[in-house]
């Protein structure tokens, strides 16, 4: 029996654990009370990650599927050299147009990201789709046009806030903030803040608000448009803010002043008085800040949304100080910026897309392999992702798939994107690897957990880095090894900090320029022989930190770390390798929030032409699917659902079926009670469901949770495949973000 510390992977919190392991299993799992962020918070997902780690989906070695749709074991040599042949060919045939990568990092496992984005540039591609950028790219869209670069990101001070506005999340259940149970607790119980939930279902987290405003589903629009409008016709808004940091403020108040604030409202189904009580108590509070999340961002007008939640803030001046909302470091570049005004950034063959953050949206993505072009895509790379029940309109994908030349899926179970896959690569899972999150998104101090390995490899499986350098070896990249770096790494003394491995890497990479997209992998086949064991593949964080300490090196500083300008950065590495239960890796002050900001000016550019015109057409917005009598809110987070991380469906203590929730007034008018099986059927799909009766969801409405649908064992479908559902073209315009949280269905009983 040992006990060791370590982080959950289900959700962006990443919340430290310290684990108690016997016999190859996790037999207690309780909070770490050393972790610098959650400081031993644990929720009843992680208590039971058992199911995560030892189940039978979990693959075990490399596989081919032959021309009858059967698998056989095959060798790492064998599947990777022959991926890496054909590979090549569809390169120098086609060019990189030909290519493209979906996911590179599930939950908490982002360090193997570092690794297979050398495969992008390998194949000379651009075109990378992941679950980023089915979620959140308006958001990023937004931010590089207020903020001046797409990697800018908000965070919320909650925890310090007088007001605090949610809106289109749940937190009780989708945590998201920092030991989100305890905070809204906190809230709940303090007389002198205030919560407020906007969401169509009264939530767990509704239930403890002391406003809930139960809005009418895709008309969040409208609401914040009502309550920018009231602030600013009633001049709640703050001018001196406006006046130092923002420019373009004339101009948006302009538009704010000419909203039909009742006809709004009056869209919204809330009532005029709750609207104005929340406007004001909002822009009248000490410290305010908005909390949302994808019930605004995957619903009508999602990218208008992402515009609207930021004006609230920064219109009241909550913006850059204690209980606002801020700007905030990030140490691992999860996202880049990829501005579409510069005509550098390549687009789609088929629908002519532009890349947010540098990532394109999974919507467009059957269209553009089943393109009549020969620039169509032809060979994928699919890691840890599952983008066949994941992404909208399964169907689609599932013949999109069909058509591929080459796909390759690197995971740790047999998915069902794998299932059509000709080669299947087994990873290690999050709990066989040094590990880490890129999700740090604290201000003003941040952390940094760097989670070490707690079980060897399963079976054949191997770390995301092992299977990337190998597959560049093969392809003839880069060779196997690097004598010199080698040496150098393991002489050079601790107190040079590495400065000496740094020139001689750069040195080399100089000299041979071809190598230089490949740092990483080189990174780890050099200096990751000397590291501790099982901590190779975090070496390219050495080259993170060093660019890290030199951005922020007061912050640094102020964490703790020691270190003159060239070594600080090796200080913050060590640091990180050495401490099981994360590292605070950064403190910054409020005046820090300014040197984050992008546009030359330092300002805030407050009028984006595209928002003021969408803005304007709100009035005239038409509402989709009149002629079907539900909308649906598809993804709904529960107790017991995680993404398509799990496979095993005992890990789920309740809601095994993942149910159809519907008002009971609703289910009586069709004639079925709870427990009943029914038939959600859409524009594009139909599922059967189980229904369970809910009076907190407003009448015409329906629920169904994601993460369910999969295989186990070979067994049908475990719970619903929303995405049947769902359709690519059912998006954000701009963003082509789809609209999951605004599905029209039709609900009937199934015959007997």
């Amino acid at each position: 029996m040992t006990t060791d510390n370590t982080a959950c992977i289900l959700c962006s919190r990443n919340c430290g654990l310290t684990v108690t392991i016997e016999n190859g299993r996790f037999t207690r799992i309780r909070g770490d009370d050393e972790h610098p962020v959650s400081k031993g918070y644990i929720c009843q997902k992680a208590a039971r990650l058992e199911h995560y780690q030892n189940h039978a989906d979990r693959l075990t070695h490399p596989l081919q599927r032959l021309a009858d749709g059967s698998f056989v074991r095959v060798s790492w040599d064998e599947a990777l050299g022959d991926i890496a042949r054909r590979l090549i060919t569809i390169r120098e045939k086609h060019g990189g147009r030909a290519f493209a990568f979906y996911g590179g990092g599930g939950q908490g496992n982002h360090l193997g990201g570092i690794y297979s984005q050398q495969l992008h540039k390998a194949m000379q591609s651009r075109f990378v789709y992941s679950s980023l950028a089915q979620e959140k790219t308006g958001d990023f869209w937004v931010n590089g046009r207020l903020f001046g670069h797409q990697t800018c990101h908000t965070t919320e001070d909650v925890e310090h806030a007088d007001y605090v506005l949610f809106i289109g999340t749940n937190p009780y259940q989708a945590h998201g903030i920092p030991n989100a149970r305890d905070a809204l607790r906190d809230l709940q119980r303090d007389p002198a803040r205030t919560m407020v939930v906007v969401d169509p279902r009264r939530s767990e987290t509704a239930k403890q608000a002391d406003i809930h405003l139960q809005i009418r589903p895709g008309t969040d629009a409208f609401l914040m448009l009502a309550m920018l409008g009231i602030i600013v016709r009633e001049s709640l808004h703050d001018r001196d803010f406006l006046s130092r940091r923002c420019q373009g403020f004339a101009q948006l108040e302009q538009e704010l002043l000419a909203v039909p604030i009742a006809d709004y409202v009056q869209r919204t189904e809330l009532a005029a008085a709750d609207v104005e009580r929340v406007a004001r108590g909002f822009a009248t509070a000490r410290a305010a800040c908005v909390r949302i999340d994808l019930g605004i961002q995957q619903t009508l007008h999602s990218t208008l949304n992402s515009y609207l939640e930021k004006l609230l803030y920064l219109v009241t001046g909550n913006f850059g100080k204690r209980g606002g909302n801020n700007l905030h470091s990030f140490l691992l570049p999860l996202i880049g910026h990829s501005d579409e005004r510069m005509q550098k950034y390549p687009r789609t063959a088929h629908h002519r897309m532009f890349p947010i953050s540098g990532l394109y949206p999974p919507n467009i993505l059957p269209d553009e392999i089943a393109h009549a072009g020969e620039d169509r895509i032809r060979a994928m790379f699919v890691d840890s992702s599952n983008p066949v029940l994941t992404a909208a309109d399964t169907a689609a994908y599932e013949r999109a798939f069909g058509k591929l030349e080459l796909l390759v899926v690197v995971d740790v179970a047999m998915t069902e994107t794998a299932r059509m896959a000709h080669y299947v690569l087994p990873a290690a899972s999050q709990f066989e690897k040094w590990e880490a999150a890129g999700f740090n998104l604290e201000f003003p101090a941040n952390a940094f957990h760097l989670r070490h390995g707690l079980f060897p490899p399963l079976a054949e499986s191997l770390p995301e880095a092992e299977i990337y350098t190998r597959l560049l070896e093969k392809m003839g990249e880069i060779p196997p090894r690097f004598p010199l770096l080698e040496r150098l790494a393991g002489l050079e003394p601790q107190i040079t900090g590495h400065v000496l491995f740094l020139g001689a890497l750069a040195a080399t990479l100089a000299r041979k320029p071809r190598w230089q997209p490949y740092a990483a992998s080189i990174l780890y086949r050099s200096l990751g022989r000397t590291l501790p064991e099982g901590a190779a593949l975090a070496a390219p964080l050495l080259g993170l930190t060093t660019v890290y300490s030199r951005r922020h090196s007061a912050a640094v500083r102020r964490a703790g770390h020691r270190g003159n300008k060239l070594t600080l950065g090796a200080a913050l590495f060590r640091a990180i390798i050495e401490r099981r239960s994360g590292t605070l890796m950064s403190t910054h002050t409020f005046d820090d929030t300014w040197s984050l900001i992008h546009h030359p000016d330092r300002r805030i550019h407050l009028a984006i032409p595209e928002m003021l015109a969408e803005l304007r057409a709100l009035a005239s917005a038409a509402v989709p699917g009149a002629d079907f009598p539900f909308i649906l809110m598809a993804g709904e987070r529960r107790s017991y659902n995680a993404n398509q991380i799990f496979r095993d469906p005992a890990w789920r203590k309740v809601d095994r079926h993942g149910a159809l929730r519907l008002h009971p007034a609703d289910a009586q008018k069709l004639g079925l009670s709870n427990g009943a099986r029914a038939s959600c059927r859409s524009a594009t799909g139909e599922v059967e469901v189980v229904v369970e009766l809910d009076d907190n969801l407003r009448r015409g409405t329906a629920t169904l949770p994601h993460g369910y649908g999969q295989r186990y064992r070979d067994s049908t479908p475990t719970g619903p495949q929303i995405n049947r559902l769902t359709a690519a073209a059912h998006c954000d315009p701009l963003t082509r973000t789809p609209f999951h949280k605004y599905v029209p269905v039709h609900i009937a009983p199934v015959a007997t």
